[in-house]
């Protein structure tokens, strides 16, 4: 079962993380979205807050989902939320990973959404496949498009999940659907996309087979550029995985979803030398990294997008971060990506050789940006 796009950005192939084709544009989600992530303050900042019981979206709100384009996330403008606003139209928004937490979502994000409802997307898995910072988190949430094939032979625990894309489908307003396009990184390298959707039903365990009456919602498909040379390599950190177990629990969903989060091994620094390399490691890049994230929330325009210039320095940071840490700190104080000892540590460790690390270099462009500096220097 596939996902249906109404909606293809002439420039990319329907699977945008298989392709990607603007760096830059990749570089800006990463920036905005390690933005959220990493807490810097948002709209909403109500993180104590009681968040108000939502009801179930309604029969006729699903219903009247299936005649419903997608969005062009690059082209809409303030005027464009406005007019659907006045128009009393709302926006079914299909949430996952952190998002799934109300303390994410609905406080530090401010979204207050005015129905939800459990769902199934079999068309769409969940990833941990967007590089963080080394011995700090790691990585992040992301989806993609299920390949059971690969889901077959997954050598991580975290890719066996078989059933698809657990989440939930929030109504929100126009405005609340700008303001997460702008959050997620929506106005650079992100397409608004229409996936099928299925009702979960109370109960302990995920249909294989859904059979729930079908609708659509709106989600922000994310290209997986800047990967790693092993994109499920990374464990997430304790506190993001808790961000996730804690909104499935809120939500109620299945407790055989629930199980399966559980057993999600997140990274744990095992020795004094990684810790050190944490302590060094943050000293030398935090600083960086908070000035960009000041830069992008002072530069950026009303649909989330920054100047090209902030793009390539965000780029340029990313590729210094990451082969600092592959050429030297990995080396001298650990692992900073997977807990050290973990058994599929040992036996993928060594896998990715250095025409590999070149091959998904030149796709992504840091080989491209790096001789370029060569040049200039």
């Amino acid at each position: 079962m596939t996902s249906r796009y109404r909606y293809q950005h002439p420039d990319r192939t329907a699977d945008t993380s298989q392709n990607p084709t603007n760096v830059d544009e990749a570089s800006q989600c990463w920036v905005t979205r390690m933005s959220a992530y990493l807490n810097v303050p948002g709209r909403g900042n109500e993180m104590n807050s009681v968040y108000p019981r939502v009801s179930e979206t309604s029969q006729a709100r699903r219903d009247a989902s299936l005649t419903e384009p997608s969005f062009d996330a690059k082209a809409l403008s303030p005027s464009d939320f406005e007019t659907a606003r006045e128009k009393g139209k709302t926006v079914l928004y299909l949430a996952y990973g952190s998002n799934l937490c109300k303390e994410t979502f609905r406080g530090k994000r401010g979204i207050k959404p005015l129905s939800q409802i459990n769902v199934l997307v079999p068309s769409l898995r969940l990833t941990f496949d967007l590089p963080g910072i080394p011995y700090i988190e790691p990585c992040f949430g992301n989806s993609a498009m299920r390949d059971s094939d690969a889901m077959d032979k997954a050598d991580y625990h975290k890719d066996r999940w078989q059933k698809g894309l657990v989440g939930c489908v929030y109504e929100v307003t126009p405005s609340d659907y700008a303001h997460i396009i702008a959050t997620e990184g929506g106005g650079a390298g992100y397409q608004d996309i229409l996936v099928d959707c299925y009702p979960l039903t109370s109960g302990d365990t995920v249909p294989e087979k859904p059979t729930t009456q079908r609708f659509v919602a709106h989600t922000l498909f994310a290209p997986a550029a800047n990967a790693r040379p092993d994109p499920s390599y990374a464990q997430p950190s304790a506190r993001y995985l808790n961000l996730i177990t804690t909104g499935a629990a809120e939500l109620c969903l299945p407790h055989e979803y629930q199980h399966y989060l559980h057993e999600i091994r997140t990274y744990t620094i095992t020795s004094k030398r990684q810790k050190m390399g944490k302590v060094l490691f943050a000293s030398i890049w935090w600083p960086f990294l908070q000035l960009l994230f000041a830069l992008n929330a002072q530069f950026q325009d009303d649909k989330g997008r920054s100047p090209p210039w902030l793009a390539q320095l965000a780029g340029l940071l990313f590729l210094g971060m990451w082969r600092s840490y592959d050429g030297a700190f990995k080396k001298a104080f650990g692992n900073g990506e997977r807990t050290e000892g973990d058994e599929m540590s040992k036996e993928r460790e060594g896998k990715i050789n250095e025409e590999e690390w070149r091959r998904i270099g030149e796709e992504n462009g840091w080989l491209r940006r790096e001789r370029k500096i060569e040049d200039m220097a």
